[in-house]
């Protein structure tokens, strides 16, 4: 019999994934479990994959290592980090405030007193803010940002007539965006502190009800387009909401803080892997 796993299954703000404690090492092909424990029908299900591990910079009390469904390795994820945080805290491997090595960088995180994750993102890079595309009729403006991963991001009027699936498959293969692609994200101004945003994810191939990184990307783009100032309340898919605080002095924006609620939903061993 194969040696089994033990997991755990968290929900950040809709974004589900199997967070597996690998401190010990014991799994190697990081990329094999993730495409077989997310399948959806032959596996657990789930966004994504987190592998909790032990620190190599000596700055971090944990590595967060998350693997999509199609095998890649993201370089952050804002949902997966706050799904590890929460599980770490909980489980007494950190205090209520620490900070998390990723590929991205070592980011900071905490408790805040009424139990909410709130992680500081890398500071945001590759900026454009003059994208535009044409496809079908349908013209779209907005903007693209690299907040740990790389995110366009397009200001519409009616997000629930949007095509999500087939416009963010589309603009995701874009040459523009060649050889990596980036995540898609579309965003209606709802108020002048609040908007909503609907996400096509790079890896999971698919729209997703929530997106940490593109929350916090859609909130950036719409904050220099004028259209709204922080903090900013975030609509996701799945119905709950995010807040996105940031600091802007001059031209650079610099603090920028992703704050939501996360849930462990259930843990379990699994075998087939």
């Amino acid at each position: 019999m194969k040696p089994k796993i033990f997991f755990t299954k968290l929900v950040g703000t809709g974004n589900d994934f199997i967070l597996i404690d690998n401190r010990q090492k014991r799994i190697r092909s990081h990329k094999v479990v993730a495409q077989r424990l997310t399948h959806r029908q032959n596996g657990i299900g789930a966004d994504g994959v987190l592998f909790l591990e032990r620190a190599r910079s000596r700055k971090a009390n944990l590595r967060m290592r998350i693997f999509n469904p199609d095998g890649s390795e993201a370089e952050m994820c804002g949902n997966g980090i706050r799904c590890l945080v929460y599980y770490a805290y909980h489980h007494g491997l950190v205090p209520k405030r620490m900070q998390i090595e990723t590929i991205a960088g070592v980011l900071a995180a905490e408790i805040t007193e009424k139990g909410q994750i709130r992680v500081q993102l890398s500071s945001p890079k590759d900026w454009k803010l003059d994208l535009s595309f044409q496809r079908d009729g349908v013209m779209l403006q907005g903007g693209f940002v690299n907040t740990g991963v790389p995110h366009a991001v397009f200001l519409v009027d009616d997000l629930e007539k949007m095509d999500v699936g087939e416009l963010g498959r589309w603009i995701r293969y874009h040459s523009a965006f060649a050889p990596r692609g980036t995540n898609v994200n579309f965003v209606q101004c709802k108020g002048p502190r609040q908007i909503a945003v609907r996400t096509y994810e790079r890896g999971v191939e698919a729209e997703t009800l929530a997106c940490g990184t593109g929350v916090t990307a859609s909130a950036l783009i719409s904050s220099q387009q004028k259209k709204v100032s922080p903090p900013i309340q975030v609509s996701t898919k799945g119905g709950e909401t995010l807040t996105v605080d940031f600091k802007q002095e001059s031209d650079t924006i610099q603090q920028v803080w992703l704050e939501g609620s996360v849930r462990m939903t259930f843990k379990g061993e699994i075998f087939h892997v």
